[in-house]
């Protein structure tokens, strides 16, 4: 009943509303949503005042923000300033008071090391779509700019692609200048080659068993050899087939086999390759020099793969004998899945024995 009671007021008190107070035995129901829909304007525009209050509000305290970092920043610039010119340092080279630029750090130190010519500077600083020099900028303010660009993209590539990395070097070396440099480099380095008179067809199985340290330095002389000729061959390439679509993904190919290489040639050079791993690396050469491809494919099959009979390079797999077992040993081993730098450099030799086909076919 009290619900009741309560609705009926209710309705009461919004008909003595809608008549203005005229005590009125009935009431249209236009009258009634007019009413309504006129409460509800009051409503949305008493929010939205008090909305447009707020935000006046919050804008003034961020402006006060602002105003109080401003002023700081200004305090804390002018104390810097202030420090710089009572005490100078001297340059040891010239002898002459130097002035210390704000913001060096270590990586700064760093940088009086870090010794690269002007023309350097400016190639790179375009390549990441940078001016060149900003105003009132000296050559050495420049140089630990352009170190903390390199240092932010140093920390914010994370996982980046290799290749897509090696292929943006390549466009970027497309430049003009840069290509000219790079011929002169080049020509200086073949004239300078150490390895081009070296031969390498003693490279054998029985030379692996009689002399190994021999042996090392005969296929590192090989394969950096072909990775020679095969960054000499991308160089001689038309100008219009460099810069196609093809003639990038090749340079940026070969780019980064060179770069994959160097634990190989490293681990060449030390003398700490697997007797295993050797082992097939001198058949895949010793095929290759004879031009037997398709052998010398066969070989880096069982040096990437191996023949396990599982195909995840285990050598324990319980704790019975099994049937078979006896094929589970290391030499069949899949050292492709050792490690991921192993892995990396296996597959540019890949890239080498496939260029090496097309370079010289069989007879």
């Amino acid at each position: 009943m009290d619900l009741i009671e309560a609705t009926l007021v209710k309705k009461r008190s919004a008909i003595e509303t809608a008549t203005g107070g005229a005590k009125k035995k009935y009431i249209r129901r236009g009258d009634l949503e007019k009413q309504r829909q006129q409460e509800y304007f009051e409503e949305q525009e008493r929010e939205r005042k008090e909305k447009e209050e707020k935000e006046r509000l919050r804008e003034q305290e961020l402006a006060a923000q602002r105003q109080k970092s401003k002023d700081a920043a200004a305090a804390k610039a002018a104390a810097a300033a202030a420090e710089r010119s009572a005490t100078p340092t001297t340059d040891a080279n010239t002898g002459s008071p130097a002035t210390k630029v704000e913001g060096e750090g270590e990586d700064v130190a760093e940088t009086g090391t870090w010794n690269i010519s002007p023309e350097e500077v400016v190639r790179r600083l375009r390549a990441r779509g940078h001016p060149i020099r900003l105003f009132a900028e000296t050559d050495k303010e420049r140089k630990i700019r352009l170190r903390a660009l390199e240092l932010v993209e140093d920390r914010s590539e994370g996982q980046r692609n290799d290749f897509m990395r090696a292929l943006e070097n390549a466009e970027t070396g497309l430049h003009m200048e840069a290509l000219g440099r790079q011929e002169e480099e080049k020509k200086k380095k073949n004239k300078e080659d150490p390895t081009k008179n070296v031969d390498t067809s003693e490279i054998s199985v029985e030379l692996f068993q009689k002399d190994q340290d021999k042996l090392y330095v005969l296929i590192y002389t090989y394969f950096k050899r072909l990775l020679r000729e095969w960054e000499r061959d991308l160089d001689q390439r038309p100008d219009e087939l460099k810069r196609s679509t093809a003639g990038k993904l090749a340079t940026a190919t070969q780019a980064q086999s060179a770069e994959y290489l160097k634990p190989f040639f490293k681990s060449l050079r030390h003398k700490a390759l697997e007797q295993d791993v050797l082992m097939r690396i001198t058949e895949i050469a010793q095929l290759m020099i004879k031009r037997e491809h398709m052998a010398a494919n066969d070989a880096y099959l069982k040096l990437s793969i191996g023949n396990a009979p599982w195909p995840i390079g285990v050598t324990m797999v319980g704790i019975h004998e099994r049937s078979g077992r006896e094929k589970i040993f290391s030499a069949q081993v899949a050292h492709v899945l050792n490690d991921e730098t192993s892995r990396k450099w296996i597959q540019s030799i890949k890239r080498i024995m496939t260029f090496a086909e097309k370079k010289y076919p069989r007879l």
